[in-house]
């Protein structure tokens, strides 16, 4: 495999303190101004979905991401995600309209890799 283009982002989730979101928030972060139709040109590929998309986050608590929810964000390619602890928690404050469990901001960072095929 040959590795065209890596990404990088960040997310938070400032209240509900679910790593999900920071994660799913990075990733779309890393993947908002870009735009790929080099990738096909240059690969030959018929369709976006032959793009190899590896995707790696740092989190706290990782443990508690949903992968599924993760991958959902990007829209084409033969996805996979790697989680490991890492990011940040950041106090911020509890609100009770927002169903906080307590003050942690869940920070997340995100690398994104687009490969092909050789």
């Amino acid at each position: 495999m040959k590795r065209l283009i890596i990404e990088m982002g960040m997310g938070i989730d400032q209240h509900g303190q679910d790593p999900t979101v920071a994660c799913a928030r990075a990733v779309r972060n890393a993947i908002a101004h870009n735009a790929l139709p080099g990738v096909w040109e240059v690969a030959n590929l018929d369709h976006p979905d032959q793009m190899i998309v590896q995707v790696q986050v740092a989190v706290p608590y990782p443990e508690k991401v949903r992968p599924d929810e993760v991958l959902a964000v990007l829209p084409f390619g033969q996805k996979t995600l790697t989680v490991q602890a890492g990011g940040m928690i950041v106090q911020g404050r509890a609100i009770a309209e927002f169903n906080d469990q307590n003050d942690e901001m869940i920070i997340a960072n995100a690398a994104v890799t687009v490969l092909i095929a050789e």
